[in-house]
């Protein structure tokens, strides 16, 4: 009998093949121009939805019950001081030089005087919390972000965000204070997320509750806190826009303003609609811990 024996390099390039098929595959079937490879994206979101349902949501629930607010609170601070030196270094490589230095002095001041970070007393005298990963400051270059993804495990993303993760992930503090002490350091990332996901909880619910697509909900209101965070109040068209045509750019337009052809008589314009209220069909992101 012969036997046939197929090379690892053409094993490995069979199953970079296939992965390329499923994309482009998953990317035909997809109405958002940002999330190309939304067939695969659900997929995913609906494993990490089970996992969560399963697993790290029960827990959560359980770690809220038995913890009062008060060490909960601490336990949240002493993370976000610990994090605060990425967001140190981000600012840094942003070149907010004011932002690094009030975030340096909020480490300092928390670790001493808060008592190893477990109260915050930097936000009590006026240091601002902020908000910053390699993701963000990517984006702060104008690295685009990229389609959307829905990693495993991890959640919603993009590609600029993914690789800011794995940036972000080997300069974690928590990996570098703990380095020898390998018990120690998984306990305390398994603390952190476990104490991220039951400060959560809250907004899961109203997901789950509100969302009519609760995987779009959450795709729109990453995305858009994420531009928040890059650009503030003022973000730059997105593509689909940027590159719309000029016919459908002057519809949106007020009468009379549009740019080509002069605006009609008042008798021949069509009654134009009122503008919706603000927030009415868009999400304010709020801040929070980055994760």
């Amino acid at each position: 009998m012969t036997t046939v024996s197929i090379s690892p390099v053409r094993r490995v390039s069979t199953g970079l093949l296939l992965v390329l098929c499923f994309l482009m595959m998953s990317s035909c079937a997809t109405k958002d121009p940002r999330d190309p490879f939304e067939p695969m994206n659900r997929a995913f979101y609906k494993f990490n939805d089970g996992l969560d349902k399963s697993i790290f949501k029960p827990v959560a629930q359980a770690y809220q019950t038995v913890l009062p607010q008060v060490v909960r609170t601490g336990v949240t601070n002493f993370f976000n001081n610990l994090y605060d030196v990425l967001v140190a270094l981000n600012n840094l490589l942003q070149g907010k030089l004011p932002e690094a230095a009030s975030d340096v002095g909020r480490i300092a001041m928390n670790t001493t005087a808060g008592i190893g970070g477990l109260i915050d007393v930097a936000t009590k005298v006026g240091l601002e919390k902020h908000n910053e990963d390699f993701g963000l400051t990517l984006g702060h270059w104008r690295v685009e972000a990229g389609p959307y993804l829905q990693l495993p495990f991890f959640g919603p993303s993009s590609f600029r965000d993914g690789l800011g993760r794995l940036v972000d992930f080997k300069l974690d503090p928590i990996y570098w204070v703990w380095y020898h002490d390998v018990a120690t350091r998984n306990s305390l990332w398994g603390l952190y997320i476990v104490n991220t996901r039951a400060n959560l909880l809250d907004v899961t619910n109203l997901l789950e509750k509100a969302a009519l697509d609760p995987y779009e909900f959450q795709r729109d209101a990453y995305l858009q806190r994420r531009r928040y965070l890059i650009y503030g109040n003022n973000p730059p068209p997105e593509k689909d826009q940027e590159t719309m045509p000029k016919s459908e750019l002057d519809d949106e337009q007020p009468a009379g303003q549009a740019s080509g052809a002069p605006a009609s008589s008042p008798a021949k314009q069509a009654p134009v609609a009122p503008a919706p209220a603000a927030g009415a069909t868009t999400l304010t992101p709020a801040p929070q811990p980055a994760i």
